[in-house]
């Protein structure tokens, strides 16, 4: 085992962490109404520690409809520890939608701290009054830009961003080059169902599948096993010809 690499900002953006549960075929849910718990007790806990210690949270509005979560550092001591060190209790919560179809109902604006919302100028004639009180709404222009994301966030402060999904933000970090760690937890099961999400769509990665992801740490906890990769750093070996 290899310990995980000190995190850094390049000054500008954020340092992104990606962190994802798969099934042992790569899927993020099933298809049914009721979310597939993937992980178990232990890496929930684990990845309510990486929560922690974020200055932001992400997730993608496809997400929060589907899973309605709250996203909240649920260990008391872990955000007493928060206060003590002077940042606030939650992390900031931020969520992107370009179509801005997000209901002011969802959990997701009624729990823990700050929110804010990336869009589009379409996104924000919808959002502006919808959340007013609930969320800062700030517009990307005509599309997403996530590197504009990141500026943006950078500018606020924001050190160490962690990026809980969905499968189209997870697929545009990775195929934007955004991504500085990546934290799988690979759960026992086959879900087996072409209805239900995946951890990535198909798209143009860097290097294409000759490129290696550096593996620098695994962990098991219980029946998972999490896999700790850096995107951007690549292993020059490869796999013997055979």
């Amino acid at each position: 085992m290899t310990a995980t690499p000190a995190r850094a900002s390049d000054g500008t953006r954020p340092y992104v962490l990606l962190s994802v549960a798969v099934s042992l075929d790569g899927y993020i849910d099933d298809a049914s109404d009721e979310r597939l718990l993937l992980s178990n007790a232990a890496d929930f806990d684990r990845v309510d520690a990486v929560r922690a210690e974020s200055d932001a949270i992400l997730v993608g509005a496809e997400t929060l409809r589907r899973d309605n979560p709250r996203l909240l550092v649920n260990s008391a001591d872990r955000r007493a520890r928060r206060i003590e060190i002077g940042k606030p209790e939650y992390p900031l919560r931020v969520t992107v939608t370009a179509s801005g179809d997000l209901d002011a109902e969802l959990r997701f604006w009624h729990h823990g701290g700050d929110k804010l919302v990336y869009t589009t100028d379409a996104g924000a004639a919808k959002l502006g009054d919808r959340l007013a009180g609930l969320a800062e709404v700030v517009s990307l222009g005509a599309g997403i830009d996530l590197g504009a994301l990141l500026d943006d966030l950078g500018g606020r402060g924001i050190e160490l961003l962690m990026v809980e999904g969905g499968t189209r933000v997870h697929t545009g970090f990775l195929a934007g080059e955004l991504a500085d760690e990546l934290h799988v937890a690979v759960a026992p099961i086959l879900v087996g169902d072409k209805a239900a999400p995946r951890f990535l769509d198909a798209a143009a990665f860097p290097g294409g599948p000759r490129r290696r992801m550096h593996l620098v740490d695994t962990e098991q906890l219980g029946d998972v096993v999490v896999l700790h990769y850096l995107p951007k750093q690549v292993d020059d070996d490869s796999a013997d010809d055979n």
